[in-house]
């Protein structure tokens, strides 16, 4: 989601040259900040409004990186929907809609406005809070473990794939012979070998007591079913409502636990997606 390197908003009476874009709402978030809206909000001290925020990332005139909070949540949108198709459009926000000027980036950006300095935090002294800076994801932790999430809900038929049609079936088969480490939920082999059971358990509590507002989200996928996202203590989900699950661990570096359907998962993403938040 990159803008072109033309654009520039005022911020601080200076000029902010965009490079990037994100939204930050109760439906669509940068998961790497948070497992849900208000914990996202919290990572850059602002309160979870009901209706978002856009977070414009650039440079200032000195090549000082800046996150521009505005609460025109749509001018953003467009934007991001525009650069995606591979359209250029100027996000030019309003002074009027901006909430604040944050130093740094919470997010990686990969790209540099042309004729500025190499990107850098702010001179100190010119904002009243550290600068952001993006997770840590050379080490496996939360971070990380949100942003393999988001990578399988995105290249869901890549990762759906590398199971073949008979992967549940040969799992059951072998739990059934006995053998140790199996699961009968659909898990099989050294690899995926982890009690699911908790994660399921704590899934499954959302629907009696409603989780914090985006921590379970729902999204547009193939056909009539969903693609859905819930996350909690240590865990990560991607699922669709008419397959299976794949789920991430803080105890798993680097593992991804499929979930077969079995008896209890259908019903478990039925009930998730009906208390999801979806995007307007």
């Amino acid at each position: 989601m990159a803008g072109t390197d033309e654009d520039a908003v005022a911020a601080e009476d200076d000029a902010l040259y965009v490079l990037t874009a994100a939204l930050l709402t109760p439906a669509q978030f940068p998961s790497v900040l948070g497992d849900d809206y208000p914990a996202a909000c919290a990572a850059l001290d602002l309160p979870p409004a009901a209706d978002g925020y856009g977070l414009v990332l650039g440079q200032d005139g000195d090549g000082a990186r800046w996150t521009v909070v505005i609460d025109d949540v749509s001018l953003v949108a467009v934007a991001i929907a525009s650069w995606d198709c591979g359209m250029e459009y100027e996000l030019s926000p309003d002074e009027r809609t901006v909430v604040a000027a944050l130093p740094g980036w919470p997010l990686a950006v990969a790209v540099a406005a042309p004729g500025l300095p190499t990107p850098h935090d702010p001179a100190p002294g010119l904002a009243d809070r550290e600068p952001l800076s993006p997770p840590d994801t050379s080490v496996w932790g939360p971070a990380q473990r949100r942003l393999g999430a988001d990578e399988i809900a995105l290249q869901w038929s890549v990762w759906r794939g590398q199971l073949g049609d008979d992967f549940f079936a040969s799992a059951v088969s072998e739990a059934s012979a006995g053998e140790e480490g199996q699961n009968a939920e659909g898990s099989a082999g050294q690899k995926f070998r982890v009690d699911i059971g908790r994660v399921l358990a704590e899934a499954h509590a959302y629907v009696d007591t409603p989780p914090p507002l985006g921590r379970v989200r729902s999204s547009f996928a193939p056909g009539n079913a969903r693609t859905l996202r819930a996350d909690g203590p240590g865990w990560s989900m991607v699922a669709r409502t008419d397959d299976i699950a794949f789920l991430l661990l803080d105890e798993k570096p680097g593992e991804v636990v499929p979930v077969g359907r079995g008896d209890r998962l259908p019903g478990l993403l039925e009930a998730l997606d009906k208390l999801a938040v979806r995007p307007a």
